[in-house]
């Protein structure tokens, strides 16, 4: 497969340059290690997923690192997370030397506990997500952004079958003990259901005749590996009673589709799930730009008890706020603005002094090209691919 330049390449680049250790974080196959490995050629590389590698690092890990000459590569470090005191200690003495540990870790939440106390200070630690729309255009809500996925486009289901039973083997049996796969699978499938609903523990635990506790577990595993995405409401004082529900996404909308039995262009186009893929497809793009570039993850959804809701809600600089409306149209008509509007109207009546806010429609594009009209003042309907291309 030939290899897609990625947005964090600089930011990784510069963060070797400044620390002793790099660590890049996020779900089994982003393409993490391809990163690693073409960025950086002239590292070592191990796999501490190779029984033969573990096994010597365990049983003798000084000795080990001992023969290594960095710069090295150790992926997949949370199967072995003792490495970290081990390599503290080799940064320790000489802590000028930057750039040169590169490790990498699927499960985000174990690894970070390990590196709160063994390498606080002496690692940079940079999330890389799936594919985003500007960094390959082969990128869509039906092929979703890992990599594989995207060069296999035609027949995705095998990767994605493959994927799956990979995952529920390896990662989640090293997060938790889930004894029953079965379930656990029904549980994947029923959260393809509810993508883009508001998230309800009750209404998930029950059809799979499991507790409250048990599924806030599981969302636990897949939020700590990188699998769902939990986007939380927008607070502030307007004068509204609001939902204080996350609403609940898969984070790969590929994946969400092969989850739903949807294979084909086709097939999602005439899917009632289509408007939601949509949706969690837009809000996973964001993330993305966010995490590129650097930035904390600032994604909000809005909703009160009267009706009014708005698909996100992005806070900029200064107080700003961008309103996103996703509708899976290539028609749109005035009346789909009029949520924004609405929010951007308390925003202005609430707040002590005017801030920008900004109104996008985001939507499918249509194939004669041809751009949508004037929707209302300070609203842009955008193509899907020209809104998501020019995040930042």
């Amino acid at each position: 497969m030939r290899y897609v330049r990625r947005e964090l390449e600089r930011p990784l680049a510069a963060a070797a340059r400044r620390f002793p250790a790099v660590i890049l974080t996020g779900p089994r196959r982003a393409g993490k290690t391809s990163l690693l490995r073409r960025l950086f050629p002239a590292a070592r590389y191990f796999l501490l997923e190779d029984p033969d590698v573990v096994m010597r690092l365990r049983a003798d890990p000084q000795g080990f690192l001992d023969a290594v000459r960095p710069p090295a590569i150790l992926d997949e470090v949370q199967n072995v997370p003792e490495v970290f005191a081990h390599v503290r200690a080799r940064i320790d003495r000489n802590p000028r030397r930057t750039g040169q540990w590169l490790l990498t870790g699927s499960q985000e939440a174990p690894l970070m506990a390990g590196l709160t106390e063994s390498m606080a200070g002496r690692a940079a630690v940079l999330p890389l997500l799936p594919l985003s729309v500007r960094e390959s255009a082969r990128v869509t809500p039906l092929s979703g952004g890992y990599p594989e996925a995207v060069a296999r486009r035609a027949a995705p289901r095998l990767w994605f079958s493959s994927y799956l039973q990979t995952y529920l083997e390896r990662d989640v049996r090293a997060v938790t003990a889930v004894r029953d796969l079965a379930t656990f699978r029904r549980f994947l499938a029923l959260l393809a259901a509810r993508h883009g609903q508001v998230l309800n523990r009750s209404a998930l635990a029950a059809p799979l005749g499991v507790s409250v506790p048990t599924v806030s577990q599981w969302l636990g595993v897949l939020e700590t590996t990188a699998q769902i995405l939990l986007v939380p409401p927008f607070y502030e004082n307007l004068g509204k009673r609001l939902v204080k529900s996350p609403k609940l996404y898969l984070a790969d909308s590929g994946l969400a589709c092969h989850l739903l039995g949807i294979d084909t262009a086709a097939e999602l186009a005439k899917s009632p799930f289509l408007g939601v893929l949509f949706e969690g497809f837009v809000a996973a793009e964001i993330l993305k730009s966010q995490a590129n570039a650097g930035r904390r993850r600032e994604l909000y959804h809005f909703r009160d008890e009267q009706g009014l809701e708005v698909d996100f809600v992005v806070p900029g600089r200064g107080g700003a706020v961008e309103l996103v409306e996703c509708k899976a149209s290539r028609t749109v008509v005035p009346e789909m603005a009029g949520p924004m509007m609405r929010l951007a109207q308390a925003f202005g009546s609430k707040r002590a002094r005017p801030v920008p806010v900004g109104m996008h429609l985001v939507h499918q594009p249509s194939p004669s090209g041809l751009r949508s009209p004037a929707l209302a003042p300070g609203v842009r309907a955008e193509p899907w691919p020209e809104f998501l291309g020019g995040l930042r």
